[in-house]
């Protein structure tokens, strides 16, 4: 068994028995409807489905948003969230489930209501939760992928800014271990183990699905295992937390959701602000970088630690700029491109796209171990 989190050990092993499975076939809205319709025929007698139809944004997993209106007339809308057979990452809904249950009232997040762990009903693991209202970015943005390089501009940035950090804070400083977390495992061993996990899992997922072995992912991989900082304090790491996964209403500025929770688990702080800073997820106007477009790195840090409370360790951010490096190309690389290539997702096109931003996440590795080398 790999030495990472037992939960996410049993679902690697699990997904490779899915590797030889036929290319998959993408829901379409009439099937949907009809799973939804004969699955609330039990959990909601009388009640009936409608307006069945696929959401759009994502790489990772099929969406649907439905209303399902009662016997008393009273109609509600929600979002079916299911897997395909490989996507960008290798999540499970049932983690998803509990971590948004468990942030209900702390932060803004969708309710989950019904969960289907082990795709009994729907053929493939799937939840059910409450439909939110809101945008992941302004109607001016035009069609670009969901958060990549998205421009949020003024007055928006002045008003999300404030709610974005303060979010980010409660998240870090949530008391999970008064959580219902029933398939979350507390890495307390000892101060390395948060991250040893965390690099063993994706090492994993690489080794399993990469398609060209790169030499700077081999040097990389050989850094992070052997520079492993130790975890200031265990919390709940978001692990996507970035401009593009929350809802906001573009009125009023107001942050609706924060969504894409899938990538959650429990470990070192330092990891989301790494992934947050990334270049890809921001914009540089007038020769200015804002990550997330929300404020400069330093000032971004600065805020951070003003709304948390927590010290942000130079070289633990270091680390895990690495990192996400590293992850970014298994994402987009090796996740992504094995399962397009594979026909066991529904995102095929999307996922050839983004691989091909695979050499930019190896020329950052290249470029950070470098630094590393020189100090």
């Amino acid at each position: 068994m790999i030495d990472t989190e037992p939960y996410l050990a049993a679902l690697l092993e699990k997904r490779k028995q899915r590797r030889t499975m036929p290319p998959y076939l993408p829901q379409n809205d009439a099937g949907v409807a009809a799973m939804l319709q004969d699955f609330f025929s039990k959990e909601r007698p009388g009640a009936s489905v409608s307006d069945v139809a696929r959401m759009g944004g994502g790489a990772s997993k099929e969406q649907f948003v439905f209303t399902l209106s009662g016997s008393d007339g009273e109609a509600e809308k929600f979002v079916l969230r299911m897997d395909p057979l490989e996507g960008i990452t290798e999540t499970s809904r049932a983690r998803e489930y509990e971590i948004l249950m468990a942030f209900q009232g702390v932060v803004p997040v969708p309710k989950p209501i019904w969960l289907d762990a082990d795709g009994a009903h729907f053929g493939q693991p799937a939840v059910i939760m409450e439909f939110v209202g809101g945008v992941t970015k302004p109607a001016s943005d035009g069609v670009t992928v969901t958060g990549l390089g998205t421009v949020l501009g003024d007055p928006l940035r002045g008003k999300i800014l404030p709610q974005f950090t303060a979010m980010l804070a409660k998240i870090h400083n949530f008391d999970w271990q008064l959580a219902h977390l029933p398939s979350f495992t507390a890495p307390l061993a000892d101060p390395k183990q948060p991250t040893r996990w965390l690099i063993n899992f994706w090492k994993e997922l690489l080794e399993q699905d990469a398609i060209t072995k790169e030499p700077a992912l081999r040097l990389a991989t050989q850094w992070l295992e052997d520079n492993i900082p130790d975890c200031p304090k265990v919390g709940v790491v978001h692990g996507d937390y970035r401009t593009g996964n929350y809802l906001f209403d573009e009125a009023s500025g107001e942050i609706t959701a924060m969504l894409d929770w899938e990538m959650c688990y429990l470990g070192d702080y330092h990891d989301d602000l790494a992934w947050l800073l990334q270049p890809v997820f921001g914009s540089k106007i007038d020769g200015i970088f804002r990550a997330s477009d929300l404020l400069p790195p330093r000032e971004m840090i600065a805020a951070y630690e003003a709304a948390s409370g927590n010290i942000v360790n130079p070289k633990s951010l270091h680390y895990f700029t690495v990192f996400n490096a590293w992850k970014s190309y298994i994402l987009v690389a090796a996740l992504g491109m094995r399962s397009a290539r594979h026909a066991h997702n529904h995102q095929d096109v999307l996922l050839t796209l983004l691989a091909g931003t695979g050499p930019l996440f190896v020329h950052d590795l290249a470029r950070l171990l470098q630094m590393e080398e020189s100090q």
